[in-house]
């Protein structure tokens, strides 16, 4: 386990972490949120030793191994496999171990093909996947990773998913994925205003629990002003009078007893709102039997064909260096198909987002100017108003774009979006450079918006909040899917896919595989799945009855924590002080005990889980017996 106690660290005048205290216990998987800059990734540098801490306390077990994604690319072996294989840990029976490392690597889309090669050949992308699966690999006791699905495809993120969810040991993971993020952790841990809130369970409820907190907090600080406001009118009206020394006195010792609650500092973000251009007609743009190939290269795309309504919504997924950002450059008429045609309908007017428009950027222009040449119809106060939207406001906005981060670029590209006034939307990976509050901002603009859309991405959260239809890279081609993603996913989903297996299905004492008793009769079988189900129904039944029994606790501690935050509000407004401080305990020790059942129900929950894929397996191969 970790443990951090009073960690402080300042950068001059910011101060990033204030006293802040948590721990991560054996077999937790936490994420890590917070707006960009508030100090995730340094925390984990600080963790690592890599940066120095001002003050606190880091505290870990002896022999305790923390494992990250590391960003700086060292490789020492001659083939992309023998580098992999180098991070498994020495045993001494010599047993080798070369499948964990294949395994692994095909799950994050490393296929036999490569295994050959030198790692210094593979892309900038795959180099980072082969250090993630090195550090898989190494089996670390904690495992610290800053933002992995950037670098990953839809694939190889469903096969990381079941990966981390099935992770033995600790995990604190950075994404502004949020369905990932809540798909793999058990708890979530928040830094905010430099400090950090950790709770069991996902990150809406994480930010529920804060902003009811600041909620309370703005309702008592505004009773305490109002309080403080009359007390100072008091002693201002009769300080002066003799006889009223003893009461003004009384009233100068309360109010300083009472401290004072400052105004909570407004936390800046992203804020999105598209300008639609209006389009009279219902198709807004054809692809007809198109066909497309780099000189030299394989086809990418072989006799593609579809039509987008003025209000689809259309997701382009797959896996990487496939064609998806081809597909949009072909429909955006920056590249032409070898065969085949790209019509728009008149009237449609495009806005595209991708890297080969942020490098598009001047230069020499400032955040002002891009938002400006974005739209000839825009004033000044407008594009100040997109670019505070971006985060530039005041002297930011003069900012040259030569000095900008990657991710300000991205966001001054975003802000060019919203300038221009459109009725299609080409998006290709919006999301990187994100945080998640500015994520969930991007993906409320698109549902707003009331023109057509095509995205590239690979987040599932956006494919399944956003799409309708789909254009799908598999199998060695691309095709159209009339659909949502839950419906791919029914039909048959991903060629290849299958579900994580295992290193050694574990075999309990007194049950083997049904599938190894192939030569037993119906009679026989049936005895056995009757045995296997009565040891299942042993095994299960008393972990369901607790799981729904703590569930059903939740639920009422949760209706009666409602019930005391109302009172807690009501009783600030009265200024009751005895019954602020009674309601307040009742309320913490209400959070504190559904915290500790969300703790004991996500370890039962694994284990229900966990058992109930053992007698699963138990009975792989085998179908249910029919009475004729």
């Amino acid at each position: 386990m970790l443990k951090i106690d009073g960690l402080n660290k300042s950068y001059g005048a910011q101060t990033l972490f204030d006293g802040v205290s948590f721990a991560v216990n054996t077999g937790e998987r936490v994420g890590l949120v917070g707006r960009n800059g508030h100090g995730k990734s340094t925390l984990f540098r600080i963790i690592l030793g890599q940066e120095e801490k001002d003050e606190g306390v880091i505290s870990v077990p002896r022999r305790y191994k923390i494992g990250n994604l590391s960003q700086h690319i060292t490789f020492s072996e001659d083939t992309v496999l023998q580098e992999a294989c180098s991070a498994l840990p020495k045993h001494e029976d010599g047993i080798d171990e070369t499948y964990k490392a294949e395994r692994i690597l095909h799950g994050l889309g490393i296929t036999d093909e490569f295994f050959g090669l030198a790692p210094a050949q593979l892309s900038g992308g795959y180099q980072v996947r082969l250090n993630l699966a090195k550090c898989f690999l190494s089996e670390p006791d904690l495992l610290l990773l800053d933002e992995p699905t950037n670098y990953l495809d839809i694939v190889s993120l469903r096969w990381l998913k079941g990966f981390l969810r099935s992770w033995k040991g600790e995990l604190m993971l950075i994404t502004h994925d949020r369905g990932f993020m809540d798909a793999v952790c058990t708890h979530t841990i928040a830094i905010h205003r430099q400090k950090v809130k950790k709770i069991a369970g996902g990150t809406e409820k994480l930010y529920e629990q804060i902003e009811l907190e600041e909620d309370i907090h703005e309702q008592t600080r505004q009773n305490e002003a109002k309080i403080r406001k009359e007390a100072e009118s008091f002693i201002n009206r009769f300080k002066s009078k003799a006889s009223k020394a003893s009461a003004v006195q009384s009233r100068i010792k309360a109010l300083e007893k009472r401290g004072t609650f400052e105004e909570l500092r407004r936390i800046r973000t992203l804020d999105f709102e598209f300008t639609r251009a209006p389009f009279p007609g219902k198709q807004i743009l054809n692809v007809d039997n198109i066909s497309f190939a780099y000189p030299g290269g394989d086809t990418l795309i072989d006799r593609l064909s579809l039509s987008v309504g003025k209000k689809d919504r259309i997701a382009v997924i797959g896996k990487n260096g496939k064609g998806k950002t081809t597909l949009l450059n072909l429909i955006a008429g920056e590249l032409s198909p070898s065969s085949g045609s790209v019509s728009s309908s008149e009237g449609m007017s495009l806005a595209c987002f991708g890297q080969t428009n942020i490098e598009r950027l001047s230069f020499k222009n400032t955040v002002e100017e891009e938002i400006l040449g974005a739209n000839h119809e825009l004033n000044r106060g407008g594009a100040r108003k997109i670019c505070g939207a971006m985060l530039f406001s005041g002297d930011d906005a003069l900012k040259k774009i030569d000095v900008l981060s990657g991710g300000e670029k991205s966001r001054v590209m975003l802000g060019k979006i919203l300038a221009t006034p459109a009725n299609i939307l080409l998006l290709d990976e919006p999301t990187n450079h994100l945080d998640m509050h500015s994520v969930d901002a991007l993906i409320e603009a698109i549902e707003a918006f009331e023109g057509a859309l095509i995205i590239v991405t690979h987040s599932e959260t956006i494919i399944h909040r956003v799409a309708t239809r789909l254009i799908i890279f598999d199998n060695g081609k691309a095709s159209f899917f009339d659909g949502t993603y839950a419906d791919f996913l029914e039909k048959g989903g991903w060629s290849g896919e299958e579900p994580e297996i295992s290193d050694a299905p574990a075999k309990k004492k007194g049950l083997s595989p049904l599938k190894e008793k192939s030569g037993l009769n119906k009679k026989e079988m049936r005895r056995l799945r009757a045995e296997q189900m009565t040891s299942r129904q042993k095994v299960l039944g008393p972990l369901k009855k607790r799981i729904a029994s703590i569930e059903e606790e939740i639920v009422t501690l949760e209706a009666s924590s409602e019930e005391l935050s109302r009172n807690l509000l009501a009783a600030s407004e009265r200024n009751a002080a005895s019954e602020i401080a009674s309601v307040s305990k009742s309320y913490h020790e209400s959070k504190e005990r559904i915290e500790r059942l969300f703790d004991e129900l996500s370890s039962l929950t694994g284990e229900h889980e966990a058992k109930t894929k053992e007698f699963e397996a138990l009975n792989e191969g085998v179908e249910p017996f029919q009475e004729a």
